[in-house]
């Protein structure tokens, strides 16, 4: 999952304890709400608190590796954007040991000096949004934050491309302008620097 505000130079991608959104119905999260919680340390025959903390330890080490290979995968696709490493909310199992059943990866989403440098970096954001295999809802809205990134980059492009083809036909139409006058010919070859 990913956690982003509009005004921050860079969003985070995060997988939360809960998994992705209430009602997200990815494999991961059907996995999750499919097995109940345990409840270790109440059970009165002992062979039966340790297959409870045996399964329990199984979940941990299963939801473990999905956080981690989840958040690996933004890194992996974010092209040197990312902002250090990731960062892990972790649960201690019933065998003392801490498991990650969160997680997220701070990547920069300052736009770029140009409209070109922005749309190459709207387009790393949203392949790291993206690069998980199960990319929760929130990495789809980032995903869809840096298509919309993209198109205003894309729309300032278009206007200074047709801003610079104005200057052009101006500048053309000048150098014609004096070439007739200088010449004292009004058939006179034109000139065209836009070619």
């Amino acid at each position: 999952m990913i956690h982003t505000s509009l005004a921050s130079p860079a969003i985070s991608f995060a997988t939360s304890a809960s998994l992705h959104s209430p009602g997200c119905s990815c494999a991961m999260c059907a996995a999750s709400l499919a097995t109940p919680p345990l409840q270790i340390g109440t059970q009165a025959d002992p062979a039966k608190q340790e297959r409870a903390e045996q399964q329990a330890i199984r979940r941990l080490q299963q939801r473990d590796q999905q956080v981690k290979a989840h958040e690996l995968a933004h890194i992996a696709a974010s092209g040197g954007l990312a902002q250090g490493g990731p960062s892990y909310v972790y649960q201690r199992g019933p065998d003392g040991q801490n498991y990650a059943i969160g997680g997220e990866v701070s990547i920069d989403t300052a736009e770029g000096k140009t409209p070109e440098q922005t749309i190459e970096k709207a387009q790393l954001i949203r392949r790291a949004a993206l690069a998980p295999a199960d990319p929760s809802s929130q990495d789809r809205s980032i995903a869809a934050l840096a298509t919309q990134m993209e198109w205003q980059a894309r729309a300032e492009q278009t206007q200074q491309r047709q801003q610079e083809n104005a200057v052009s036909k101006a500048l053309n139409g000048e150098r014609n302008a004096a070439i007739r006058s200088y010449t004292g010919e009004p058939n006179a070859p034109l000139f065209d620097i836009s070619a």
